[in-house]
């Protein structure tokens, strides 16, 4: 092998300097040290650094440790321009923003001379080299840097030493959500930004300029939400195991728009409701319409019921909605129940009246029984002509006639001592059209102040 040969010559030389002054031995030693077959190669794995890396000086400090360490902490100034508000879910209890998070702090080591005190701006991969503030986001559940078309990272540093990092950051955060007045609402959130390893001991956080250390796009709009308001407060966080911690929150008020419930849930429903008190003005006999009328109502809020809660997370008290909806189902609910009762009702009067026909006398020799007049000791309702007692509750069978020969039968002594009580057909005679002559009143009228009593609180 060559090398062997070579190292065998060297030997022969170190011991032997007469072997070396032969001409070929001589030329052999010679292609052995200067060959570059010989040469040691360099380090291929460490890359060379850039000017501007050498102007920095960068392999001349550790910047794994903080600038000033051992000395006070840090201070590391932080402003933010929200560029977008993504989405809000009230399912998952959360929001996602998109922001431009930069930081500003003080590192002597990366100062470095110019004569016209301009900066120089650097890209992620200078940031990999230096330290820079391990900045995260409490309560995350995503967030993700931007690398389209590049990594969304800048880094500018200052003659003296003053550096500028900023970021396109987009993040999922969570958001507790006060359900009960929704959706006539209003929620507050909160993006929280602390540093993971440096306590208040090495680092101090704050808002570079207070509340205008925050900025927004005014094109930032929700369509389910207003955005009334956006500021910042700074707090200390302490965690149990390692200490106090700077906190900055950026915090951000949304009103919920009313305009969308209104047609989806709100008029739906009361039209529901609206449309069950129709069963009041249908005759009580026509129960092939008001029965379907009543289910179908019923089934309709049960839907509109469930689609709300549908989209909604499954939590544990009364939301305002469902007050309105549950209420509004109840009324329809009734309104079903109230035909049932005026039909149980005139079943019962009915059979009465059966009852009453079968034990009253022949009544062929009276010639025109609606000329006569209602004796008001059996009565009670005085002397008034039969026409003027109206339709309510008189069947269109002759109902009229049978109830004033009733009235007839029972002034004679002979048939009143059979038929007891002594008032007769007037206690036994029940109007059921009366409840539904109620349910047009008592019904709409509840409703309408259930109405103002839920808007003027909720409102």
């Amino acid at each position: 092998k060559p090398s062997s040969h070579c190292f065998i010559l060297f030997l022969l030389c170190l011991f032997f300097p007469c072997f070396c002054a032969v001409p070929s031995s001589l030329l052999i030693l010679t292609t052995c040290l200067f060959s570059p077959i010989y040469k040691r190669s360099p380090d291929m794995t460490k890359s060379p650094m850039t000017k501007s890396e050498q102007l920095l000086r960068i392999d001349d400090h550790d910047f794994t440790m903080r600038p000033a360490f051992g000395g006070p902490p840090i201070p590391v100034g932080v402003d933010v321009q929200v560029e977008s508000l993504d989405t809000i879910s009230e399912v998952d209890m959360d929001f996602t923003m998109t922001l431009y998070l930069r930081h500003y702090w003080k590192d002597e080591r990366l100062s470095f001379p110019s004569t016209n005190n301009q900066s120089m701006t650097f890209d992620s991969r200078l940031v990999k080299k230096i330290w820079v503030p391990d900045m995260f986001f409490v309560h995350s559940k995503r967030s993700f840097i931007h690398d389209t078309t590049t990594d969304n990272v800048m880094l500018r540093v200052y003659p003296d030493g003053n550096v500028l990092y900023s970021l396109r950051v987009t993040v999922t955060a969570m958001c507790n959500m006060d359900l009960s007045r929704f959706p006539l609402d209003t929620q507050t959130c909160s993006l929280e930004i602390e540093s993971y390893a440096y306590t208040d001991d090495d680092l101090m956080l704050y808002w570079k300029k207070g509340n205008e250390s925050l900025n927004t796009d005014d094109r930032i709009s929700l369509s389910q939400f207003l955005i009334q308001k956006f500021h910042t407060t700074t707090k200390l966080a302490f965690y149990s195991s390692t200490g106090w911690y700077n906190r900055l929150y950026i915090h951000f008020t949304l009103r919920r728009h009313i305009f969308f419930f209104l047609l989806q849930t709100y008029f739906p429903a009361t039209l529901m409701v609206m449309l069950s008190w129709v069963s009041f003005w249908i005759d009580r006999r026509a129960v092939p319409a008001r029965v379907p009328l009543g289910i179908t109502t019923v089934l309709t809020m049960s839907t509109i019921i469930t689609g709300v809660n549908a989209s909604m997370p499954r939590v544990s008290y009364i939301k305002a909605v469902d007050i309105y909806l549950w209420v509004s189902f109840v009324f329809v609910f009734l309104s079903v129940i109230e035909y049932a009762a005026v039909n149980y009702l005139s079943t019962v009067q009915e059979r009465k009246e059966r009852k009453l026909r079968e034990r009253l006398p022949c009544t062929c020799g009276i010639g025109n029984p609606d000329e006569m007049m209602i004796d008001p000791q059996i009565t009670g309702y005085g002397s008034m002509d039969a026409n003027t007692t109206g339709n309510y509750g008189i069947p269109e069978n002759g109902g009229r006639q049978e109830r004033m020969l009733a009235q007839v039968a029972l002034n004679d002594p002979q048939i009143t001592n059979q038929v007891k009580p002594s008032r007769g057909y007037v206690n036994i005679w029940i109007d059921t059209h009366a409840i539904d002559k109620y349910s047009r009143v008592v019904f709409p009228g509840a409703y309408i102040f259930f109405n103002i009593i839920y808007w003027s609180i909720y409102l």
